[in-house]
């Protein structure tokens, strides 16, 4: 094959090949030339050029496939664009010809297929018209490759592509459309003086047309028509016979056709458009897709500024001017889906927010004019006047049609709607409210959907709208129409209800009810009489429609002894129709899969054109759905919120809840009658003929796959073999059917009764059947219906039942597959737009998921090489792949589709946003800002309009000119929003990321080592600037998304301090309103600011203050809950931060004041925010505190069980109603942490002493607290006393914590069980309440128990801490509790009887625990939980545990050390609350724990810190050793024995374990023997053996090479040698005393050359000093005599004392000192020493000479500098 890799063909090589090796030979050289061409020279290629066009076209003759074509017509592509274009016109006549030719047989078809093929899908292609499909593909492409240089064939190929878009197959008419529509970029001619030709064209090729043939051909007509418009003044100086075209002209082209069709077309003036002739209801579908396209093409500035002559042509389409179009109710029907679908796809689809209020005050106006109609029919004031004028029917169409795109404009703008409500000029409420009474009942009913729409946008409307309707439904009573039309908007109204948030005020919804019923009794007959007449027919089968749906719904029993009249009347229904309509294009589709519905063409898929293609699914003798139908719809909840229901006729509704009714009844009947209705049905389609047979085939098939889906879900049995043979003569009969739809029905219907008889030797019966079938068979019908029950069983069954069946049903449906002469029975049809672009984005979507950053960059890649973008209108090489996203976010209306949007950018955000941190932040920024001027523009007055010269909206919308440089225009809310929501993420991904995107300095400096980093610090101020432009935005969704967007802002950055200014942070510059969030962020500097910004606290605290009767009555009761409890809730937060940052203001203070030259300002600075906050909400605590303690309270009651709701209150609670106490709940439980943490610091501030000053003692408690609710007022007491208010405020806090506590929920905040805790906290930080804890030892128990269970089911440390802070407060209370009654038994008995005292403390006598009941066993459960966890070494059970290596010690991280110190600090408390033989029972434990963590955690570190749990434990070993139990006269002897135990674990932490040496700290460990030997009674540690193994460990220490380790040993020997008893202290002495003399006698010699190493001669010379005070007189004068020498020693005289260092300089002071101070001490020995020797007195008077002179020095400084040492004396005595 390498033969074929050359330019030209090898014709020699390829000659010698055989037939086969020929092909190959030819597509692997067309496969080299088509990598060649592109990086050949073009004069290389024009040399060749003449050669390889007779080669590639000779290739033709040997009919090659379609690969090899495909290569064909790319080369040849290929080779005239890049060389000479001499013979492609003879190329282009010889397709003419093959067009032209009417030879479709197979045979000719390979010479049919030129060289410039370039083949595409098939879609419902056949042999004989794949030749002129392919054709127009490539001549398209041809076309594209050539530009203008195929001018002089452009007549030509347009004759030729005339013929073809007419042709009989759809695929030609597709191919035709797309090479015309690029044939138009350079044939003038097609939009200039042959445009009507192409339009009546266009219009004839709608005829019959499908789908794919539509969007192919409105596309094209559409575009020309954009082109005629826009081109002409191009044109007009260049061709002299060029035709100006104006809008109008391209209105009324299209209006001809959607109003008559291609059925006589004449193009002259509007009165020849009124036609008798009926257009086609493709026809009209295709027109209306064109004017879709058209303003698509001329784009959404075009609609802004024509968009009022655009609105008013399409409003008269459905007018009385062409009577013709609206003749009947199904014409009516169609014409007005589309034309709401053209505005809803113009408008709603292009236009943004501004220019779409725009549109909605020019509908507003077009209603306005119509209602002078009916308010001329009603100026005669008698309302009981039935209006009868033509001229206000003539504009029910009109009407429905601007009302439906009103509702759905605002529907979609939401709460950015609200400034074109509040236009009194445009008057929208008005409008829509004054055709409420018009004579139509749809206009009646489209009012009332619009005001649906109205109040689900604006839920602030709700109450209004309703108690203006009822108001006048019961003024305008007597009139039927206002009846009808209010009951109408009520309902509407009430349905929208469920869709906001906030609702209604529960009376209201009654009331309005209790008026719709009582005026619907007044017109009920009348009102059926004057509609109808005496024809009942239509509404009695409306009421059989209700029926049925109301009895598919309720339970079979409830009818059970009607269920054979009911069967007999659904059965008439099914089989015996009055008309021929077809029932199946919506009957069918819902009971066939989703899969199979692919196979029978595009308009059973959902699509971009549904909304109008849905209608010719229906047939033409069907109506399309209409509101009027059924106007129950206007209550129901519908899928799409702006789309208006289209319930169908009541004939044809019936059928469908009769179908419904049946899958359910035929489940629930006995076997035998369940064959006795299949005969019935059986014979029913046998007596039927001809069509009429098909409709009752269909509608018999639908009820029993429903009743069969029924079976199947509830495992139901279908019967005996009897029914089996009745169900399956009904499904077979259908499964042959013309009807491919009745077909794919029955199918399913097969697969399903397989299911549900559940029989192998069934299934493979029923599988068998289609085998034969499909061998024998050559019909279409049969082969497609078979195909599909193969496919269907085996979709069901999960197999064909054995592997036989298997292969044969494989190896059938395969042969099938190739059979082209069937070719409905392959599976080539056509794609749908939606369901592609759904596939893309979902197919995305999980790419993104794992490889987010490379399809990022590949996508951008792929633009950069292709010519254009995948979307003309997004430029990803700017934004990306991410930016075009977020553009089609903002255009697509899918939800499907823009939910995997979303889903898509948020992976590629938590993937990349950190590595893109700028590119992420201003496409968000730039999607913010896009519509940041709407804000202004959409609060402009009229009159302020007009003064500026702004007056019209469109002018205004459309003068900004940046508009166009902006990546995104006009975004809408939604994408705001989201875009909003994408800051957030941004900002927690960051978090996750590091510190430095916290830290300005930080990320200054790694921005300046690397400028390629990037941090988010960097970007504050486009942060706060995107937050509030968010937070001021008209949308009240975007808003909140603001709002929420700076609170994550403030908290995150609140403390990033601002290098600029010290002191200062950094968004003190951002300085603005955010209530609670600013305050509590502590980014306030300045008090007005401060006082600013509380004020807005107190206005809403006043309007909380007023009560329910001032609540706000626009929405339901539940409304008020939320706001009072968010204010509560927010002051709450802000009572809690002041009052914590005044705990800490002492430690601040202290800080500020080491700062020299400013203390004053720093102080200043920082103090106000502690004392001026909190004096701030001092004013309004007094208030604070009842509305707290009431919400906390109501919440009490809210948390009870269901089996207490009996007794609540009546009337609600203090902020709830009894009607809305579900919708209460939430509120309650999103704000009831910080309020009860702000009572319970209230509270403690109080010390629970204080009561109300203006309310008296008499009235102290709430209006229902939880020990009173189930009291009625009579037993009620009326004066309570401080005692017993304290005392319900004591249970209130305690029990919602306990509740609470016992079984958080696993969605429950952090932040509320943090709360909760602190409140605890609070709360046992006064006497009082730890007196009623540590009084109840149940309570107490209980409340350990809970908090031991949050542990283990909490990881937060932080949790966890404050969980153990409030076991520690409870222990403390129980060791007050213990104390108070030791002290009262002692006052009471006396001093004489105490040995006849009982024991305090649990264990009493016995030293028993009883779990369940002991406070202590409690305390030590979860205490040993905790260390535990942290140090599993500790767990007896596990030390011999492979995971858990002895000898290896664990380094604890900081929030593991902080819960391990926790736990030790409990641990030493808990003997304080036991008896002294209760003590004895727990000391084991205790010291095994607390020796445990000092034996696991001493570890060494470098600057000779000790661990925070070795602090922790030494303290906590004190403490217990210190413990008068240990003194105590019954537990004196245990405690000594079990103290000596634990000292001898603590020797034996130095010996070797197992061969290992453990590494531990000598300094812990010799700090816990001094511990024992200074804390304990001397029995303990004088043991002889014991005594000795201590002293063993100093000497030891004292030898060590360790400056650190030495210095420690000489402290702690320090502390001993001046223990009072001497039985302790003097074994120390005698044995160490020599050693540390020693040394100090050694360092004479070796000065010190560090600040260690003087440091250990420091504590050496203590050590002696202390040693000489302790010892006995004999012997003190001989240690004074050895101690002086080497005092001496260390002094140095003038001249060495200079060029001393700095060591040396400090021990000679440090030695003078110790001189001067032991010396007038001992001056009998000081003086006979200094007779004695004659070198060290003078070597001690030169060092106190020179020692003289310095402070004189000094002082004389002094003296000459007065005023400066004045100032630092002020300021000294300052500090």
């Amino acid at each position: 094959m390498e033969l074929a890799h050359s330019l030209l063909l090898n014709e020699e090589a390829y000659n010698q090949l055989g037939e086969f090796q020929k092909a190959e030979f030819i597509f692997e050289w067309l496969q080299f030339l088509e990598k060649l061409l592109p990086v050949t020279s073009r004069a290389d290629i024009r040399e060749n050029q003449k050669k390889l066009v007779e080669q590639l076209t000779s290739l033709l003759n040997n009919s090659p496939g379609p690969p090899t074509r495909r290569l064909l017509a790319k080369n040849l592509a290929v080779l005239y664009s890049s060389g000479d274009t001499f013979s492609v016109y003879q190329t282009i006549d010889k397709c003419n010809e093959l067009i032209r030719s009417k030879d479709d047989s197979p045979s000719y078809l390979p010479t049919k297929l030129y060289l410039f093929l370039k083949a595409n899908e098939h879609t419902e292609s056949s042999s004989q018209s794949q030749g002129r499909y392919e054709i127009m593909l490539s001549l398209q492409n041809i076309l594209n490759g050539l530009g203008a240089a195929a001018i002089p064939c452009h007549r030509d190929i347009y004759k030729a592509a005339r013929s073809c878009l007419t042709d009989r197959s759809m695929a030609v008419r597709c191919a035709a459309a797309k090479c015309l529509l690029e044939l138009q970029n350079e044939a003038v001619f097609m939009w200039s003086t042959d445009l009507d030709s192409v339009v009546t064209l266009c219009f004839k090729s709608f005829e019959g047309s499908n789908y794919d043939v539509r969007l192919a051909v409105s596309k094209l007509l559409g575009t020309i028509l954009a082109r005629a418009l826009t081109s002409k003044q191009i044109t007009a100086s260049t061709k002299h016979n060029f035709r100006r075209i104006s809008l109008e002209d391209v209105m009324e082209l299209l209006g001809t056709g959607f109003l008559r069709g291609s059925c006589g077309f004449l193009r002259a003036s509007g009165d020849m458009l009124k036609g008798t002739s009926s257009v086609s209801r493709d026809v009209r579908v295709g027109v209306t897709q064109a004017y879709v396209v058209f303003v698509s093409t001329l784009g959404a500035q075009w609609l802004e500024r024509n968009f009022s002559a655009f609105l008013s042509h399409i409003l008269d389409l459905v007018s009385q001017s062409h009577p013709k179009a609206v003749q009947s109710s199904m014409e009516a029907v169609g014409c007005r889906r589309c034309v709401s679908f053209i505005l809803r796809a113009t408008v709603g689809g292009l236009l943004g927010e501004k220019a779409q209020i725009a549109a909605a005050k020019e509908i507003c106006q077009a209603i306005w004019k119509l209602k002078k109609v009916v308010d001329a029919a009603m100026s005669d004031g008698n309302l009981e006047t039935k209006i009868n004028t033509t001229d206000a029917t003539a504009s029910q169409h009109v009407l429905v049609c601007a009302l439906q795109e009103l509702g759905s404009l605002i529907h979609g703008l939401g709460t950015t709607a609200a400034p074109l409500l509040q236009d009194s000029s445009t008057g929208v409420l008005e409008a829509v409210i004054s055709v409420i009474l018009h004579p139509s009942i749809s206009v009646r009913l489209t009012a009332a959907w619009c005001l649906r729409c109205i109040a689900i946008a604006l839920p602030s409307y709700v109450s209004l709208l309703l108690d203006r309707c009822v108001e006048r439904l019961s003024a305008l009573k007597s009139c039927p129409e206002a009846v009808t039309g209010y009951s109408f908007a009520v309902a509407a109204l009430l349905g929208a209800v469920k869709h906001c948030p906030l609702g209604i005020p529960h009376g209201k919804g009654k009331s309005t009810v209790i008026e719709l019923n009582f005026n619907g009794k007044l017109v009920k007959l009348s009102s059926i009489y004057k509609s109808y007449g005496n024809s009942l027919k239509t509404p009695s089968t409306v009421y059989r429609q209700k029926l049925y749906e109301l009895l598919a719904v309720l339970p079979p029993k409830a009818y059970e002894g009607n269920v054979s009249a009911v069967l007999k009347e659904l059965v008439t229904d099914l089989t015996v129709t009055d008309s021929q309509i077809d029932a199946s294009a919506f009957l069918l589709p819902s009971l066939c899969h989703e899969n199979d519905l692919l196979l029978l063409g595009p308009l059973l898929q959902e699509t971009d054109h549904r909304f109008i293609e849905e209608q010719l699914l229906l047939g033409n003798s069907i109506t399309g759905g209409s509101l009027e139908y059924d106007p129950y719809s206007i209550y129901e909840k519908f899928a799409k919120g702006d789309s208006v229901p289209k319930p169908l006729a009541p004939a044809l509704s019936v059928i469908n809840a009769a179908t419904r009714l049946f899958g359910v009844m035929f489940s629930h009947i006995t076997e035998s009658h369940r064959l006795q209705v299949l005969e019935q049905l059986l014979n029913s389609i046998r007596q039927t003929k001809g069509s009429r047979q098909q409709i009752v085939q269909i509608h018999v098939v639908s009820a029993f796959s429903t009743s069969l889906k029924h079976l199947a879900n509830c495992k139901g049995s279908l019967g005996s073999e009897e029914v089996r043979r009745s169900a399956l003569m009904l499904v077979m009969g259908a499964l042959e059917s013309n009807n491919p739809l009745l077909r794919c029905a029955a199918a399913e219907c097969l697969a399903r009764l397989a299911q549900v008889v559940s029989d192998s030797a069934f299934t493979a019966g029923l599988a068998q059947v289609s085998f034969d079938k499909l061998k024998s068979a050559r019909d279409v019908v049969s082969r497609t219906g078979h195909s599909l029950a193969l496919g269907c069983l085996y979709r069901y069954l999960g197999g064909i039942g054995s592997t036989q069946h298997l292969n044969a049903c494989v190896g059938i449906l395969y042969t099938l597959s190739q059979d082209s002469t069937s070719p409905d029975v392959q599976m080539n049809l056509c794609s749908s737009y939606l369901l592609l672009r759904r596939a893309v984005v979902a197919c995305l979507r999980q790419l993104v998921q794992r490889e987010a950053a490379e399809v990022s960059e590949y996508a951008v890649a792929l633009v950069k090489e292709s010519k254009e973008d995948f979307t003309p209108d997004v430029n990803i090489r700017e934004i990306g792949l991410e930016g075009a996203l977020l553009g089609l976010l903002d255009k697509e209306l899918d939800p499907r589709l823009c939910q995997d949007i979303k889903e898509t950018l948020t992976h590629m955000l938590t993937s990349m946003a950190v590595e893109k941190l700028s590119f992420w932040l201003k496409l968000c920024k730039d999607v913010l800002s896009a519509s940041a001027d709407f804000n202004t523009v959409a609060s402009i007055d009229t009159t302020q309009e007009e003064e500026t010269g702004k007056g019209d909206d469109v002018s205004v919308l459309t003068s900004d000119n940046d508009d166009r440089f902006h990546p995104f225009r006009n975004p809408r809310w939604s994408t705001r929003v989201f875009a909003a929501e994408c800051v957030c993420k941004i900002i927690s991904q960051c978090e996750n990321a590091g510190s430095a995107h916290f830290d300005i300095t930080l990320a200054q400096e790694r921005k300046q080592r690397d400028s390629r980093d990037d941090f988010l610090v960097l970007h504050l101020a486009d942060l706060v600037r995107m937050a509030f432009m968010a937070a001021t935005d008209h949308s009240d969704q975007l808003r909140l998304s603001g709002l929420q967007m700076l609170q994550i802002i403030v908290r995150k950055f609140a403390a990033v301090p601002e290098p600029e200014f010290p002191g200062h942070v950094i968004l003190e510059q951002y300085q603005a309103n955010v209530c609670s969030a600013w305050i509590a962020s502590g980014v306030v500097s300045d008090l007005n600011d401060l006082r600013r910004v509380h004020q807005l606290l107190v206005s809403s605290l006043l309007k909380v203050q007023a009560g329910k009767e001032a609540q706000n009555q626009q929405y339901n009761e539940s409304t008020s809950t939320m706001e009072v409890l968010a204010v509560l809730k927010a002051w709450a937060e802000v009572y809690i931060v002041a009052v914590e940052k005044q705990k800490n203001q002492g430690d601040t203070r202290k800080h500020c004041l080491k700062i020299a030259n400013s203390s004053e300002e720093s102080f200043s600075n920082v103090t106000f925010s502690a004392s001026g906050l909190l004096d701030l909400v001092q004013a309004d605590l007094g208030t604070l505190s009842k509305l707290w303690l009431a919400a906390l309270q109501d919440f009490a009651l809210l948390t009870l069980p269901p089996e207490y709701a009996s007794q609540l209150p009546a009337e609600g609670g203090t902020f709830y109603t009894a009607e809305t106490i579900e919708n209460a709940r939430p509120h309650y439980y999103n704000s009831w942490a910080l309020i009860l943490y702000a009572s319970a610091l209230w509270l403690t501030s109080t010390g629970f002493i204080v009561v109300d000053p203006d309310e008296g003692v008499t009235n102290l408690s709430r209006p229902v607290t939880p020990t009173t609710m189930c009291q009625d007022s009579s037993t009620r007491p009326l004066v309570k006393s401080p005692e017993d208010v304290n005392t319900d405020r004591f249970h209130l806090i305690l029990g919602i914590s306990v509740e609470f506590l016992c079984s958080p929920r696993s969605d429950a905040a952090m932040e509320s069980i943090t709360a909760c805790l602190h409140a605890l906290q609070a709360l046992f930080d006064v006497p009082w309440p730890r007196s009623k804890i540590g009084g109840d030892q149940e309570l107490g128990v209980e409340l350990l128990n809970v908090l031991h269970r949050l542990i283990l089911t909490r990881e937060s440390p932080d949790i966890q801490l404050a969980a153990l802070e409030v076991v520690r407060l409870i222990l403390f209370a129980a060791q007050e509790h213990v104390k108070e009654k030791r002290r009262s038994a002692e006052v009471d008995d006396g001093a004489a009887e105490k040995e006849t005292l009982p024991e305090f403390g649990e264990g009493k006598d016995t030293g028993g625990l009883v779990p369940g009941k002991s406070l202590v066993f409690a305390t030590l459960e979860l205490c040993v939980c905790i260390l535990v966890r942290q140090l599993p070494q500790l767990n007896p059970k596990l030390t011999c545990s492979p995971a858990v290596p002895p000898g290896k010690h664990l380094l604890l991280s900081e929030d593991g050390s902080r819960l391990v110190a926790a736990a030790l600090v409990i641990l030493s408390d808990v003997p304080a609350i036991c008896s002294p033989e209760g003590s004895v029972s727990v000391l084991p434990t205790i010291l095994y724990l607390i020796i445990g963590v000092l034996k696991e955690t001493a570890v060494k570190f470098q600057d000779g810190q000790l661990p925070l749990t070795v602090a922790a434990s030494l303290q906590a070993l004190k403490g217990l050793l210190s413990s008068p139990m240990a003194r105590a006269e019954k537990s004196q002897n245990a405690w000594s024995d079990l103290l000596r135990s634990a000292l001898v674990t603590v020797l034996d932490c130095w010996d070797q374990v197992d061969g290992l040496l453990q590494e531990l700290d000598e300094v812990s460990l010799l700090t816990a023997i001094t511990v024992f030997v200074m804390s304990t009674s001397p029995e303990v540690t004088t043991v002889e053996c014991l005594q000795k193994r201590c002293i063993e460990k100093f000497k030891t220490t004292l030898d060590s090479k360790d400056p650190l380790v030495q210095c420690k040993c000489y402290q702690l020997l320090h502390s001993i040698f001046q223990h009072p008893n001497r039985t302790v202290s003097y074994p120390y002495i005698h044995s160490l005393a020599p050693s540390i003399v020693g040394k100090l006698q050694e360092t004479e010699k070796a000065k010190p050359e560090n600040a260690a190493e003087l440091q250990v001669i420091q504590e050496g010379i203590k050590v002696v000093t202390a040693l000489t005070a302790a010892a006995e007189e004999q012997h003190r004068a001989h240690l004074v005599t050895c101690f002086l020498p080497i005092l001496i020693s260390f002094l140095l005289d003038e001249n060495a004392l200079v060029s001393a260092t700095i060591s040396a300089k400090n021990l000679h002071e440090f030695a003078l000192q110790t001189l001067m101070q032991i010396g007038p001490q001992y001056s009998s020995v000081f003086k006979k020493l200094m007779a004695s020797s004659p070198t060290m007195k003078a070597r001690l008077e030169s060092a106190v000479k020179g020692n003289q002179e310095s402070i004189k020095v000094k002082t004389t400084k002094h003296a000459k500098n007065p005023g400066k040492s004045s100032s630092i004396q002020l300021k000294t005595n300052f500090l």
